[in-house]
């Protein structure tokens, strides 16, 4: 080969690797998940997350606070009722946990991204996503319930509303009831493609909402479908959501690539819950570099075309953004 005219590798000094970097993350791409729990004073370790807690009402602002303090400027709440029945009443009741975190963390810190999760399976005695005809969740009856918890979160000072219960047509009733409730600035992001995974487990043992009986399939997509997840960020986009979502992240990189490709509304990854414990179990046990394993994932996700990312390493990740690890 000429040896002059040979195609020349990037040299890969620190600076030009970094000059040269395709994919770059902000820490204003991240979003941290923040439980919250109504029958707690101050924080609680959550044994199936290692590093993460469960906060009081009287706690939640010391968890805005962290994220401030490494950057990050949004959360979304997930909440445990001190009580549950069969239609999940506390999760729009006025005074409701989320409602009363919402409240709490915007008189503390206006100007911080508040999402909310828009489901009934943490409010529910039986765990699933909606209201029950016999074995199976009535869709349509549903959907009047996730309207009220929407518009209550609105009231209460939510700047977004995330449903994730993936009920057929939830995004266009709630856009119509946050409208009709004078909240037509209230987003929407969209649980658009959210899988039937087995990686929900450590969340749901964090959150108490493990279903009682069966499971959510009949709701949740099929892990085998690729088409199938364009077909509902479709109907979202149409139904006028604000963001898209894809969850998992990692074994569903290929969906994240479609669909950033397909589609002009920003897209978000969530890096779920079995993700997180499985790093940290292996980190743990002495067989990966954490840090490294923790940055190289999230490389991967926004690489794959998320233009944000859920993750209970937001606070690390804006710290090796900081430090020229990623970004």
């Amino acid at each position: 080969m000429d040896l002059i005219n040979r195609p020349r590798r990037l040299r890969r000094t620190d600076g030009i690797r970094r000059l040269n970097r395709e994919t770059r993350l902000s820490p204003e791409a991240l979003i941290y998940p923040i439980f919250v729990d109504e029958t707690l004073s101050g924080t609680r370790p959550i044994e199936s997350l290692p590093g993460q807690y469960h906060y009081g009402l009287d706690s939640v602002c010391r968890a805005v606070e962290e994220c401030r303090a490494h950057g990050v400027k949004h959360c979304i709440l997930f909440g445990l009722p001190a009580e549950k029945d069969s239609c999940g009443s506390s999760a729009w009741a006025e005074r409701g946990v989320i409602q009363e975190a919402v409240r709490t963390v915007k008189a503390s810190d206006p100007d911080f991204t508040v999402i909310t999760d828009v489901c009934m399976c943490e409010y529910t005695n039986h765990g699933h996503c909606g209201i029950l005809r016999g074995q199976e969740v009535d869709n349509d009856e549903t959907l009047k319930h996730l309207a009220k918890i929407a518009v209550s979160h609105a009231q209460a000072g939510a700047d977004m509303v995330a449903p994730s219960d993936m009920m057929d047509g939830h995004t266009a009733v709630l856009r119509r009831a946050l409208d009709e409730a004078g909240f037509q600035q209230t987003a929407i992001m969209a649980y658009s493609a959210k899988y039937a995974s087995a990686f929900y487990g450590p969340f749901r043992a964090a959150a108490g909402s493990a279903p009682s009986f069966g499971d959510r399939k009949g709701y949740q997509m099929d892990p085998h479908n690729r088409k199938e997840a364009l077909r509902e960020c479709a109907l979202d986009e149409a139904e006028g959501a604000d963001i898209l979502m894809v969850k998992p992240a990692l074994s569903y990189l290929d969906v994240i690539r479609e669909c950033a490709d397909t589609f002009t509304l920003p897209l978000c990854a969530y890096s779920v819950s079995g993700e997180y414990a499985m790093i940290k179990a292996a980190a743990a046990a002495g067989l990966v570099d954490e840090r490294r394993i923790m940055c190289e994932t999230a490389v991967s996700i926004f690489r794959a075309g998320a233009d944000m990312l859920i993750t209970y390493y937001a606070r690390e990740i804006a710290d090796a953004i900081r430090t020229g690890e990623i970004g």
